[in-house]
Parts: C-alpha cells; sequence; structure tokens
C-alpha cells in the first residue's frame, strides 16, 4: 500500500542555501537536502487502485508555472515545537494549484485535508527541544534574503511510512503550463 503525496520540488541551488542554515537545536532531526520538497497535498496510505486513478486525475490539471519565494524560518508546535520550517510565500497561484489537488483527491473519496494549508520546506523535526533554544536559532537565522525560483512542475511522490524525511520517490511528473509573458513581464521581440 503507497503513501503518497504531491509536491513542489526544490531545486538544487535553493536547497543548499537551506541547508546552510542547519544546525545548533538539541534534539533536532535535520532532513536530507535531497528530500526538501513544498508539500501540495499528502493523500496518505491509499490501495493501488486509488493511486492508479490519483495519479491519472492529476494529470488533467492545466496550471500556470508558479513562482516560489522562500522568505523566513519559523517553527510549527508553539510552546512545543515539533518542526523547523521555511516559510513559502503562499500566493494566488500557488495556492490555487494545492486547492485543485484538494478538491479532485476528495472528488476521489479522500478525506478532506485536516489542516489549513501553509506552503513550507521542512527542514527539522523537534524532539524534546527546548522552545528557548528554539527560539535563539529562529533569531539569528530566521531572516534572510528570500530565495525564489520558477516552479516548473508538480510531482506525485511515494514514501515509506517512516520517521520523517524520506526517502521519496517520484512516481509521476505533472509539467506546468509556461507562464504568459503578461505574467513573468517578459515580452517576445
Amino acid at each position: 500500500m503507497p503513501r503518497l503525496f504531491t509536491a513542489l520540488e526544490v531545486p538544487p541551488h535553493i536547497a543548499e542555501s537551506l541547508a546552510r542554515m542547519r544546525g545548533g537545536v538539541s534534539g533536532a532531526r535535520w532532513i536530507d537536502v535531497e528530500n526538501y520538497h513544498i508539500t501540495m497535498r499528502f493523500i496518505g496510505d491509499v490501495d493501488e487502485r486509488f493511486a492508479h486513478d490519483a495519479a491519472n486525475a492529476l494529470s488533467f490539471i492545466q496550471r500556470h508555472e508558479a513562482t516560489v519565494t522562500i522568505d523566513q524560518l519559523d517553527s510549527f508546535g508553539g510552546g512545543r515545537p515539533r518542526a523547523i520550517f521555511a516559510r513559502v510565500r503562499p500566493t494566488p497561484a500557488l495556492l490555487d494549484l494545492q486547492a485543485e489537488q484538494e478538491r479532485l483527491m476528495r472528488r476521489l473519496g479522500a478525506p478532506p485535508e485536516a489542516r489549513k494549508y501553509t506552503p513550507h520546506v521542512t527542514l527539522a523535526r523537534l524532539k524534546g527541544s527546548n522552545p528557548a533554544s528554539v527560539a535563539a536559532y529562529l533569531g539569528a537565522r530566521g531572516y534572510f534574503p528570500p530565495l525564489q525560483f520558477t516552479a516548473e512542475r508538480f510531482v506525485l511522490f511515494s514514501s515509506k511510512n517512516s520517521v520523517g524525511g524520506g526517502p521519496y520517490v517520484v512516481e509521476a511528473e505533472y509539467p506546468l503550463l509556461e507562464a504568459p509573458a503578461a505574467l513573468t513581464g517578459v515580452v517576445g521581440l
């Protein structure tokens, strides 16, 4: 039974920039750089038929490339931090792509996503980390010049049921449409 999710891949040069921010928090299990991604829709453990139907349904998405901007570090969990992540600006293009994937999965019978969508790249999972040390880490490294890339596709990943962070296998890829010049500001000559 595969465990599936859709995601945007983080290009190697952006992943390397994010990897330079690792370290300095006790109890942190840092995610391997090659496993950095922006989850769009967690699908979960499904049977082969649902996996096939999901892969097929996703192929009908016709959306434009999206500019992705990563602009600061934060943590999930409040007073009991459980993860450190790099925040992705929630642009309309990104939110629309995620919402369409959510609608498709619900039509296929997947339960609705329980949490409000927060685009991010998980950098570390925390276990027993001191909230003050996480706050100090975020204060020292949390703000940085924005990192930006164009997402030209999204993928359907499978993963083993493991303790956070891969390995992930690309099961299918879905190209996004090239953005028209009016959206990119590039005018043909």
